[in-house]
């Protein structure tokens, strides 16, 4: 007998973004695969979370840059579930290097931010087709920013990384489609951990303003940008190649 419940497999699935999308998936009635490349105890804590909720989990530790680790990652998938319903590009890297400094942007930085960002979003996503395939209504959901979509203070490589996602998405969504579907989301301005390494001290200061010429008063947040992506695969099933902006209006006020 195959396995009753649909899967989702999340990238970067241990904090942040991830996290609160295989929580998300996890309430709905979904099992996950949660991948992560560094954050061994945070994704451990979030394993723990998701089979709280009710959900199978596992773990698969795997760079996305490197092929031969996605490629086994995906197999593992298979072996333990059998099928894959969803996947969630959301693992990514950036740079410390400010947007500003051209000239401290080295090439082994800038091809490290790609090589996560993009390279390994598309190698995780031609791995896990044939699975999506048989899933019969696959869908996949990519991580952008919003700084893919218009200038921001955001390293160079990482807001050039996000623009080339953006592309990725719609190039995979004409390809792929009518059996899979694929969209992305692209948060603004978020609370948490990412934003507070970006934007060091001035992080209370600089979210409170950004909040305030924000039509919602308030940043995005993990959870707010989990919910659109589980709506993404569970709704919209005649969407594709769409960019959903989660910023509370401010983009569209500026």
């Amino acid at each position: 007998m195959g396995h009753a419940k649909p899967v989702v497999l999340v990238t970067g699935g241990g904090t942040g973004i991830g996290r609160g999308a295989v929580l998300a998936f996890a309430a709905a009635g979904y099992d996950v695969a949660i991948n992560y490349s560094r954050s061994k105890e945070a994704a451990a804590d979030t394993l723990a979370a998701a089979r709280k909720l009710g959900a199978e989990a596992i773990l698969v530790r795997c760079d996305v840059s490197d092929d031969p680790a996605v490629r086994e990652m995906v197999a593992e998938v298979e072996r333990h579930f059998g099928r894959l319903d969803v996947l969630v590009n959301n693992a990514g890297t950036t740079s410390t290097v400010a947007a500003s400094d051209f000239d401290g942007v080295t090439a082994e930085n800038w091809d490290r931010v790609f090589a996560v960002n993009v390279r390994g979003m598309f190698q995780v996503t031609r791995a896990a087709v044939p699975l999506l395939r048989a899933a019969g209504n696959g869908c996949v959901v990519n991580t952008a920013s919003i700084v893919g979509l218009r200038p921001g203070p955001q390293p160079l490589a990482y807001a050039t990384s996000k623009a080339a996602v953006v592309n990725l998405t719609k190039v995979l969504a004409y390809h792929l489609g009518p059996e899979i579907r694929v969209n992305a989301v692209a948060p603004g301005w978020m609370e948490g951990d990412w934003m507070k390494r970006m934007l060091n001290d001035k992080y209370d200061s600089l979210m409170e303003r950004r909040a305030r010429h924000t039509p919602l008063k308030r940043c995005v947040t993990a959870d707010d940008v989990a919910e659109t992506i589980l709506n993404l695969a569970q709704s919209n099933r005649f969407v594709t190649g769409e960019i959903v902006v989660i910023d509370g209006g401010f983009s569209s006020s500026t």
